[in-house]
């Protein structure tokens, strides 16, 4: 009997809806895709989606920028980070985080991982302590967040200021609390494969007025930040317009307005991901030799991808497993492969970093499996896929 065999690719999302694609013309027929030129009366994409956006975060201030990559170096330059200084991040996370820190001059220093597949917090608490860093650039990795009241406990007691990657996180919380919303900044990515997909650019989010007075000079605002609608008072501005370089960064109309139609289905997408979420979950939950991470119950949760851990198996094993599924449709990317591959690669692949020894993170990166999940995908399409995972998992297995 012929094994069944999925057919629809894992990179295909779901059409910009119809609202956006009209909003979208609108701005094409205007000419003014530029967030500045605007005519006189007129609000602009750029400056609406930083209100909504602020809104739907619940957080002061908001500043739209070209990509979830550019708005971490932002926030790493608005906190004062500088050449040579050393900076906290995760070491499983992915290449534009580490990326953010080499780009203004920092040193990265990597974290290990726990088995959640967040970040350790003892070694967090070691490593501030061997460095005397004063920036931690976390990033809640594939939608996992680690427990935030306990981080940013150990952060404050060593002076340090968390800038939270919330690339996948974009409308989870922690204890009813936002993501992005427990450090100095939060940051976004509406990168086509996130939680809004305008193909490439992002978000910056803070309480605080002279952080985003500093962003939005960064953004490449000019003088123009007067008309910025998501901002703080003028006066906020004084010492920050001579002080902070112009990075080229701003989100254009264009791509703002294809955003604002999908925020506003954000939360009912978060809903649709985790039923299909929960489908592969209990899948893997069913077959022997899998494990995958117990939710907290303190995380409200966005399943756009998923996660399990296979046993330590050898390399060609891996290697196998993954080739198989990949042969009857089923696309797996696997961060322990030393050797970067596809939007996957290790933390010791970065060699504009210190070489550094992570014997903890290697063991767990070496059993991650990871999927997207696509709302073009149906639960049925989810349940087809935890079948073929199954079969050619428990026949390697046995």
């Amino acid at each position: 009997m012929p094994k069944i065999h999925f057919e629809k690719p894992f990179t295909q999302q779901e059409a910009i809806p119809e609202s956006a694609i009209a909003e979208a013309v609108k701005v094409l027929q205007s000419g003014r895709l530029h967030r500045y030129n605007l005519v006189p009366g007129e609000a602009g994409e750029a400056n609406q989606l930083e209100v909504e956006y602020a809104k739907y975060q619940g957080s002061k201030y908001c500043l739209a920028t070209t990509s979830g990559g550019t708005a971490m170096q932002i926030a790493l330059r608005a906190v004062g980070a500088k050449a040579g200084d050393k900076i906290l991040t995760n070491a499983f996370t992915l290449a534009p985080v580490p990326g953010a820190v080499a780009a203004v001059g920092g040193e990265p220093i990597f974290v290990e991982t726990t088995e959640d597949l967040t970040i350790d917090l003892k070694d967090l608490e070691a490593k501030f302590s061997e460095t005397g860093s004063k920036i931690l650039l976390l990033s809640h990795m594939r939608g996992h967040i680690a427990p935030m009241e306990e981080l940013c406990a150990i952060a404050e007691k060593h002076g340090a200021v968390i800038i939270e990657d919330c690339a996948h996180t974009m409308g989870a919380e922690w204890n009813g609390r936002k993501s992005g919303n427990f450090g100095a900044i939060g940051c976004f990515s509406t990168q086509t494969y996130k939680h809004m997909n305008s193909g490439e650019g992002g978000f910056l989010t803070t309480d605080d007025a002279d952080l985003m007075a500093k962003a939005t000079i960064l953004s490449g605002s000019y003088m123009l930040y007067e008309k910025h609608l998501a901002r703080p008072d003028m006066s906020d501005y004084a010492q920050a317009r001579y002080e902070m370089p112009n990075c080229s960064s701003r989100m254009d109309n264009l791509r703002a307005s294809i955003l604002r139609p999908q925020l506003k289905q954000l939360d009912h997408n978060i809903d649709r991901w985790n039923s299909r979420y929960q489908v592969l979950e209990s899948a893997f939950k069913n077959t022997d030799g899998l494990t995958v991470r117990e939710r907290p119950q303190n995380e409200k949760y966005v399943g756009s991808s998923i996660q399990f851990l296979i046993p330590d198996w050898p390399q060609d094993k891996i290697e196998t497993f993954v080739k198989n599924c990949f042969d009857r449709g089923v696309e797996l990317k696997w961060f322990g492969n030393a050797n970067p591959v596809g939007f996957t690669s290790r933390y010791d692949s970065w060699t504009y970093a210190p070489k550094q020894s992570l014997d903890q993170t290697v063991a767990i990166l070496k059993r991650i499996m990871d999927m997207r999940i696509p709302l073009s995908f149906s639960e049925e399409d989810c349940a087809l896929i935890g079948t073929i995972i199954d079969e050619e998992f428990t026949a390697l297995n046995d």
